[in-house]
């Protein structure tokens, strides 16, 4: 399986809990396990975007890690973080049509 085919399948993951967190319901660690894939996702994205030297991706992803950060998180109201979640899921999908990896890392 070649990079962008990985990459393409991660972010996919990333959107599906996305999306999962729209919905209430939910316990506390869902959405601790939210930020550590989202985090980890997004920073692995920004590490690639960066080896591309993609520097608008770059900034991007890694702003995205910054706002999911398990370690050192940030705290935002339910409804903040409603409207966070789809917003970043919808960027991540178009992210998938549109940042291509062009050489092997």
């Amino acid at each position: 399986m070649n990079l962008e085919k990985k990459k393409n399948i991660i972010t996919f993951v990333s959107v599906v809990f996305l999306f999962l967190a729209l919905f209430g319901g939910w316990p506390y660690g869902f959405f601790t396990l939210l930020r550590f894939i989202v985090f980890a996702i997004t920073a692995y994205l920004a590490w690639i975007a960066y080896k591309e030297k993609q520097e608008k991706w770059t900034l991007i992803f890694g702003f995205l890690a910054v706002i999911f950060n398990p370690f050192i998180p940030l705290y935002f109201g339910r409804s903040s973080w409603v409207i966070i979640d789809l917003i970043t899921a919808i960027f991540l999908i178009i992210s998938i049509f549109t940042f291509k990896i062009s050489k092997k890392i």
